[in-house]
Protein backbone atom coordinates (compact mmCIF):
# COMPACT_ATOMS: atom_id res chain seq x y z
CA UNK A 1 0.00 0.00 0.00
CA UNK A 2 1.13 3.32 -0.81
CA UNK A 3 1.92 5.96 2.02
CA UNK A 4 2.80 8.37 0.77
CA UNK A 5 -0.83 10.69 0.58
CA UNK A 6 -1.65 9.73 4.85
CA UNK A 7 1.50 10.37 5.19
CA UNK A 8 2.44 13.53 4.09
CA UNK A 9 -1.38 14.50 5.22
CA UNK A 10 -0.13 13.73 9.16
CA UNK A 11 3.00 15.58 8.95
CA UNK A 12 1.16 18.57 7.67
CA UNK A 13 -0.72 17.89 10.65
CA UNK A 14 2.01 18.18 13.05
CA UNK A 15 2.61 14.24 13.70
CA UNK A 16 5.89 12.07 13.33
CA UNK A 17 5.17 9.52 11.00
CA UNK A 18 7.00 6.22 10.53
CA UNK A 19 6.26 3.33 7.90
CA UNK A 20 6.70 -0.32 8.07
CA UNK A 21 6.21 -3.32 5.91
CA UNK A 22 4.53 -5.33 8.96
CA UNK A 23 3.86 -5.32 12.61
CA UNK A 24 7.19 -7.13 12.65
CA UNK A 25 9.57 -4.41 11.72
CA UNK A 26 7.25 -1.43 14.22
CA UNK A 27 7.84 -4.02 17.01
CA UNK A 28 11.59 -3.79 16.77
CA UNK A 29 11.20 0.11 16.05
CA UNK A 30 9.32 0.70 18.77
CA UNK A 31 11.64 -2.09 20.77
CA UNK A 32 14.45 0.37 19.65
CA UNK A 33 12.73 3.54 20.70
CA UNK A 34 11.37 2.62 24.09
CA UNK A 35 13.97 1.74 26.48
CA UNK A 36 14.48 2.02 30.81
CA UNK A 37 10.95 4.01 31.10
CA UNK A 38 7.32 3.31 31.86
CA UNK A 39 4.34 2.08 29.21
CA UNK A 40 1.17 2.33 29.55
CA UNK A 41 -0.94 0.22 26.72
CA UNK A 42 -4.36 0.94 25.46
CA UNK A 43 -6.74 -1.69 24.71
CA UNK A 44 -5.69 -2.75 21.38
CA UNK A 45 -5.21 -6.30 19.04
CA UNK A 46 -3.36 -4.95 16.83
CA UNK A 47 -0.69 -4.43 20.35
CA UNK A 48 -1.62 -8.36 21.28
CA UNK A 49 -1.36 -9.08 17.62
CA UNK A 50 2.57 -7.17 17.90
CA UNK A 51 3.47 -8.78 21.30
CA UNK A 52 4.27 -5.64 22.07
CA UNK A 53 3.60 -6.37 25.98
CA UNK A 54 6.17 -9.05 25.83
CA UNK A 55 8.76 -7.65 23.69
CA UNK A 56 8.82 -3.84 25.66
CA UNK A 57 8.69 -5.87 28.76
CA UNK A 58 12.09 -6.62 28.61
CA UNK A 59 13.55 -3.67 29.08
CA UNK A 60 10.43 -1.05 30.30
CA UNK A 61 7.98 -1.50 32.95
CA UNK A 62 4.41 -2.07 30.88
CA UNK A 63 1.28 -1.72 32.63
CA UNK A 64 -1.60 -3.03 30.21
CA UNK A 65 -5.36 -4.36 31.83
CA UNK A 66 -5.25 -6.70 29.71
CA UNK A 67 -2.47 -8.57 30.50
CA UNK A 68 -1.77 -8.23 34.30
CA UNK A 69 1.02 -8.50 35.88
CA UNK A 70 1.99 -11.25 39.09
CA UNK A 71 0.00 -9.89 41.68
CA UNK A 72 -1.01 -7.18 39.94
CA UNK A 73 -4.81 -5.73 40.05
CA UNK A 74 -6.33 -4.05 37.02
CA UNK A 75 -7.04 -0.75 38.76
CA UNK A 76 -3.34 -0.83 39.62
CA UNK A 77 -2.50 -1.83 35.98
CA UNK A 78 -4.97 1.20 34.68
CA UNK A 79 -3.14 3.66 37.52
CA UNK A 80 0.06 2.56 36.01
CA UNK A 81 -0.77 3.22 32.37
CA UNK A 82 -2.35 6.31 33.61
CA UNK A 83 1.17 7.44 34.44
CA UNK A 84 3.27 6.54 32.20
CA UNK A 85 5.90 8.11 30.49
CA UNK A 86 4.81 6.57 27.07
CA UNK A 87 1.20 5.70 26.15
CA UNK A 88 0.11 2.87 22.77
CA UNK A 89 -2.69 2.72 21.06
CA UNK A 90 -4.49 1.86 17.93
CA UNK A 91 -6.98 3.23 15.96
CA UNK A 92 -9.89 2.34 14.57
CA UNK A 93 -10.57 4.25 12.13
CA UNK A 94 -8.40 7.01 10.02
CA UNK A 95 -9.13 9.33 6.90
CA UNK A 96 -6.22 9.50 4.32
CA UNK A 97 -6.57 13.54 5.28
CA UNK A 98 -5.42 12.64 8.57
CA UNK A 99 -8.21 12.55 10.77
CA UNK A 100 -7.84 9.81 13.99
CA UNK A 101 -11.09 8.23 15.31
CA UNK A 102 -11.23 6.32 18.34
CA UNK A 103 -14.20 4.85 19.93
CA UNK A 104 -14.18 3.87 23.72
CA UNK A 105 -16.45 1.84 26.40
CA UNK A 106 -14.97 2.95 29.63
CA UNK A 107 -12.86 6.20 28.65
CA UNK A 108 -8.89 5.14 29.34
CA UNK A 109 -7.87 4.50 25.68
CA UNK A 110 -9.16 8.42 24.35
CA UNK A 111 -8.19 10.06 27.28
CA UNK A 112 -4.77 8.56 27.66
CA UNK A 113 -3.95 9.78 23.40
CA UNK A 114 -4.52 13.56 24.02
CA UNK A 115 -2.73 14.63 27.29
CA UNK A 116 -0.05 13.39 30.08
CA UNK A 117 2.68 11.05 28.15
CA UNK A 118 5.96 12.27 26.89
CA UNK A 119 5.35 10.40 23.96
CA UNK A 120 1.83 8.83 22.40
CA UNK A 121 2.27 5.92 19.70
CA UNK A 122 -0.39 5.34 17.51
CA UNK A 123 -0.78 2.20 15.67
CA UNK A 124 -2.60 2.11 12.35
CA UNK A 125 -3.08 -1.22 10.24
CA UNK A 126 -3.55 -0.66 6.53
CA UNK A 127 -7.05 -1.83 7.40
CA UNK A 128 -7.67 1.02 9.20
CA UNK A 129 -7.26 3.76 6.87
CA UNK A 130 -10.47 4.98 4.81
CA UNK A 131 -10.70 7.82 1.41
CA UNK A 132 -12.31 10.09 4.03
CA UNK A 133 -13.71 11.32 7.34
CA UNK A 134 -17.14 9.78 6.92
CA UNK A 135 -16.13 6.62 5.74
CA UNK A 136 -13.51 6.22 8.70
CA UNK A 137 -16.07 6.93 10.94
CA UNK A 138 -18.60 4.47 9.29
CA UNK A 139 -15.37 1.72 9.56
CA UNK A 140 -14.87 2.55 13.18
CA UNK A 141 -18.76 2.00 14.23
CA UNK A 142 -19.54 -0.54 11.98
CA UNK A 143 -16.19 -3.04 11.69
CA UNK A 144 -14.35 -2.46 14.76
CA UNK A 145 -17.07 -1.95 17.45
CA UNK A 146 -19.03 -4.56 16.22
CA UNK A 147 -15.96 -6.94 16.14
CA UNK A 148 -15.02 -5.70 20.05
CA UNK A 149 -18.13 -6.44 21.21
CA UNK A 150 -18.21 -9.76 20.01
CA UNK A 151 -14.57 -10.44 21.19
CA UNK A 152 -15.90 -8.96 24.59
CA UNK A 153 -19.10 -11.51 24.87
CA UNK A 154 -21.61 -8.37 25.18
CA UNK A 155 -24.98 -8.45 24.91
CA UNK A 156 -25.41 -6.13 22.39
CA UNK A 157 -27.25 -5.81 18.77
CA UNK A 158 -24.03 -5.78 17.04
CA UNK A 159 -21.99 -8.65 19.17
CA UNK A 160 -24.97 -11.00 18.35
CA UNK A 161 -25.08 -10.13 14.51
CA UNK A 162 -21.82 -8.72 13.77
CA UNK A 163 -22.95 -6.35 10.87
CA UNK A 164 -23.42 -2.94 11.93
CA UNK A 165 -23.95 -0.13 14.45
CA UNK A 166 -27.30 -0.03 16.01
CA UNK A 167 -27.06 2.56 17.84
CA UNK A 168 -28.22 0.83 20.94
CA UNK A 169 -29.39 1.91 24.34
CA UNK A 170 -27.79 -1.66 25.79
CA UNK A 171 -26.48 -1.31 29.48
CA UNK A 172 -23.42 -3.36 27.74
CA UNK A 173 -22.81 -1.01 24.51
CA UNK A 174 -18.85 -0.69 24.43
CA UNK A 175 -19.72 2.66 22.06
CA UNK A 176 -19.92 5.34 24.59
CA UNK A 177 -16.93 7.87 24.07
CA UNK A 178 -15.60 8.85 20.34
CA UNK A 179 -12.69 10.81 20.03
CA UNK A 180 -11.35 12.55 16.83
CA UNK A 181 -8.25 13.84 16.03
CA UNK A 182 -8.54 16.98 13.65
CA UNK A 183 -5.31 17.94 14.47
CA UNK A 184 -2.43 16.89 16.62
CA UNK A 185 -2.87 18.10 19.49
CA UNK A 186 -1.01 21.33 21.07
CA UNK A 187 1.86 19.67 23.42
CA UNK A 188 1.10 16.12 22.47
CA UNK A 189 4.47 13.94 21.62
CA UNK A 190 2.40 12.27 18.78
CA UNK A 191 3.99 9.55 16.78
CA UNK A 192 1.42 7.44 13.97
CA UNK A 193 2.98 4.64 13.36
CA UNK A 194 1.59 3.00 9.63
CA UNK A 195 2.09 -0.71 9.33
CA UNK A 196 1.44 -2.09 5.61
CA UNK A 197 -0.21 -5.35 7.57
CA UNK A 198 -3.89 -6.04 8.12
CA UNK A 199 -3.70 -5.23 12.10
CA UNK A 200 -6.50 -5.27 14.92
CA UNK A 201 -9.92 -4.92 14.43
Amino acid sequence: MDFSTIKANLEKKGYAVSVFENGTSAAQYLADKIKNTTVGIGGSMTARQMNLFEILSAENDVNWHWQLKEGQSAAQAYAGARNAAVYISSVNGISEKGEIINIDGTGNRVAETIYNHEKVYLLVGKNKIAPDFEKAMWRARNIASPKNAQRIGVATPCAAKGDKCYDCNSPARICRAFLTFMEKPNGCNCEVVLINEELGY
